[in-house]
């Protein structure tokens, strides 16, 4: 195994969202205190980066495959930092309408309800997997000989939670859970809704629900491994019968609106989109 000295497609698109987040810090409306926190964290970002370079070792390959993937977690535990001290509820108000047409009248709950604790555990299971599908992804390229396109799965699949992600500061909103507290929700309760209920309430951010992160990053993350992994194609196609779930998880577990997961739906597409251009733009020197 060789270093290669090329910088990776997903190594830049992290590298230029932290970049946005730190000029975001500065024009927001955010405690001193938040501001320099989020600029530290951003350059030592950076220098761990100037230092992946500036050592090539080969076994640091494989540091890089796996890198991204801690920084979307990071990515996402800083814009909790830019959470507005008191949400006004105007958009919950206007979104909780379409829930209520959706999950009422149109019987979304009782359909999932109608064959008892089972299709309400297969979402929950669903909703807590999304955290282990860039692993389980990434997995699947060394399973099957594919690592070198690692960069290939991973630009379309982060792209898919960064660009939501990076939207969060302008939509100022709690999950229907919490603003509504009791509504609508699930008459179903697994231990599997219990664990989602638990990491949501000790490491959620309050931010923003829109657009849903977990539905962008999951089919994002399909998108891609269909691009990465074409040869399997029942790798690409369990994460988007995945990312169907997990869509479907996070409006009647209460976790998003409809229209929360109609965006992360909408972004991933913008992302794929983003991959191919990136892909074109480079004239097939890209891995993507």
């Amino acid at each position: 195994m060789v270093f290669s000295t090329e910088v990776r497609a997903t190594e830049l698109l992290l590298i230029g969202y932290f970049a946005y987040t730190s000029v975001l810090a500065m024009l927001l409306p955010l405690d001193f205190a938040v501001r320099v926190q989020t600029l530290v964290g951003n350059l030592t970002i950076f220098a761990a980066f100037a230092l992946l370079y500036w050592f090539r070792r080969p076994w640091l390959e494989i540091l890089r495959d796996w890198l991204p993937l801690a920084l979307t977690l990071t990515a996402y535990r800083q814009m909790g930092w830019f959470a507005p001290q008191h949400h006004t509820y105007e958009l919950e108000r206007a979104w909780i309408v379409w829930d209520r047409v959706l999950l009422r009248d149109w019987g979304l709950r009782a359909a999932i309800e109608s064959l008892g604790a089972l299709l309400p555990a297969v979402l929950e299971i669903s909703y807590l997997l999304v955290y282990a599908i860039g692993a389980f992804g990434l997995a699947m390229l060394y399973v099957y000989g594919a690592r070198d396109r690692a960069d290939r799965f991973l630009f379309l699949a982060v792209a898919g939670l960064l660009l939501s992600y990076s939207q969060f500061p302008f939509w100022p909103s709690e999950p229907p859970r919490t603003v509504f507290p009791g509504e609508d929700f699930p008459t179903v309760v697994t231990v599997f809704r219990r664990f989602n209920g638990y990491i949501l309430g000790g490491y959620g951010i309050h931010t923003s629900v829109f657009p849903s992160a977990h539905v962008s990053g999951a089919f994002a993350a399909a998108w891609s491994m269909m691009r990465a992994l074409p040869e399997q194609p029942w790798v690409g196609r369990v994460l988007l019968v995945l990312a169907i779930f997990i869509a479907v998880a996070t409006v009647y577990g209460r976790y998003h609106y409809a229209v929360d997961a109609l965006a992360g739906f909408g972004v991933s597409l913008l992302a794929l989109a983003l991959a191919f251009l990136v892909g074109r733009g480079t004239g097939g020197r890209s891995r993507l």
